[in-house]
């Protein structure tokens, strides 16, 4: 499988590109020119496409002739990053590809997940704070998510949990609502984080998904489990 990397450079994006080789694809990965020397590990071993994630140009020369597209959708700036790239993603890449998305819990599908005070708390103090010193935009990743799951493309959004460093504990659980009790630990390894976006590429039960995910080893993953 040919698969492209939409924001290798950061840290998912690192582990993604690392599952994707472990797996055996064909890599090509996105970033901005500055950060190209994050991947130099991997010389040799991936193509790197430099360029803003946005960038309508860049994106369709990363995914021509791609089976797989994973991206990071970043809320940075106030430039519309997360839609515009989300867009080109869907309108460049081939029409049988496999498109999966990465964002936060705060993205709903359906209006039916049931968040805590803090989780609440935290999207409405910290996006307009982001948004005024013009860091991020938390509405801008919201509309790219709109814009993904009213495509027919072959989608899917994975919504992660609070993150941690460490070794891989295997392939998080996932649920299709926040609030669910599996969710409960609210803690995923990144690097797992990653290993189930690569996952979700040859799963097709996951195509018009949007899967909340959390570590398999939580306390809350194990007693699901049981």
């Amino acid at each position: 499988m040919k698969v492209c990397v939409v924001g290798a450079s950061g840290q998912l994006g690192q582990y993604m590109v690392q599952h994707a080789l472990d797996r055996g694809h064909e890599v090509v990965g996105v970033c901005r020119e500055r950060s190209v020397g994050k991947l130099d590990r991997f010389k040799g071993r991936i193509t790197i496409i430099p360029g803003a994630t946005n960038d309508r140009d860049v994106i369709r020369k990363a995914v021509a002739g791609c089976d797989g597209v994973l991206t990071v959708l970043v809320p940075w700036g106030v430039q519309q990053y997360s839609s515009g790239t989300a867009q080109a993603v869907m309108d460049y890449s081939p029409p049988d590809a496999r498109l999966v998305f990465s964002c936060g819990w705060h993205i709903s599908r359906d209006g039916k997940d049931r968040y805590s005070w803090k989780l609440k708390a935290l999207v409405a103090i910290a996006g307009p704070i982001a948004r005024l010193f013009r860091l991020a935009e938390l509405d801008d990743q919201v509309e790219a998510c709109r814009r993904i799951f009213a495509s027919t493309t072959k989608w899917t959004v994975v919504r992660a949990s609070d993150l941690e460093e460490g070794d891989s504990q295997g392939l998080p659980v996932w649920s299709r609502h926040v609030g669910d009790a599996i969710l409960e630990s609210n803690l995923t390894r990144r690097v797992d984080f990653a290993l189930f976006m690569v996952a979700a590429l040859e799963n097709d039960e996951l195509i018009h998904e949007a899967p909340a995910i959390v570590g398999c080893q939580t306390p809350s993953a194990r007693a699901g489990k049981a």
